[in-house]
């Protein structure tokens, strides 16, 4: 053991051109600790509401529109941000979100939707988009503040209780799939751009939804 440890450092404190193996070795774990802290720093950044919102035409349109929802002031005081409905909390999942986050840098750089003209010609496009992205990673934001195991469906509406314990408890729907409209304005839904992308049922079973709920609201 003595003979392994005395070869291993002869072999870091050997000279290089300039520097010994072992200054280089430290030196390059150093670099790796600052780049990996800025990184990741820099990264964190781009998850807060101050730099989603640095864009006028995100400020505009979809920042107003979460305003008027309950993800935005309700009687708990808990306020859901733009990642933490657009960006899992997961390590893997947040770099791989970020990666496809990067090709929307396109649309801001050419101004594909900076007035408030385009957003609504686009919002069918995006809407989509989201939706599909949350059906494929079964509403992995959603489930970054709602744990399923925690639900207390003795304080749900009957309806989303029922839901919750048949359709998301067996995994045949996910939380996007009821949850469209909950915090932007859906798009517009008229037959002529397609409703069987959606399905119509969706939006009307969510309307009824939102007019049960706000029937409980109001009772207490």
């Amino acid at each position: 053991m003595k003979r392994f440890f005395t070869r291993y450092w002869r072999i870091l404190s050997r000279p290089s051109v300039h520097y010994s193996l072992g200054f280089l070795t430290l030196g390059g774990f150093i670099a790796g600790i600052i780049f990996w802290g800025g990184f990741n720093t820099a990264m964190e950044v781009t998850n807060t509401e101050q730099f989603c919102t640095s864009c006028h035409e995100m400020e505009r349109n979809p920042m107003q529109e979460l305003k008027t929802t309950i993800h935005y002031s309700n009687r708990s005081g808990v306020r859901a941000t733009c990642s933490d409905c657009h960006v899992p909390h997961s390590w893997t999942h947040k770099v791989a979100r970020k990666m496809e986050a990067s090709k929307e840098v396109w649309g801001w750089v050419f101004g594909s939707i900076r007035t408030e003209e385009q957003f609504e010609a686009k919002r069918r496009q995006l809407a989509e988009r989201e939706w599909s992205r949350l059906q494929a990673n079964d509403s992995l934001e959603c489930r970054n503040c709602h744990e399923f195991d925690s639900m207390d469906f003795t304080l749900q509406s009957t309806r989303a209780a029922r839901a919750h314990s048949t359709s998301l408890a067996s995994g045949e729907s996910t939380c996007i799939d009821c949850h469209k409209g909950i915090a932007h304005e859906l798009p517009d839904m008229s037959p002529r751009i397609g409703a069987a992308t959606l399905g119509m049922s969706d939006i009307v079973s969510w309307a009824a939804h939102l007019e049960l709920e706000s029937g409980v609201y109001a009772e207490q």
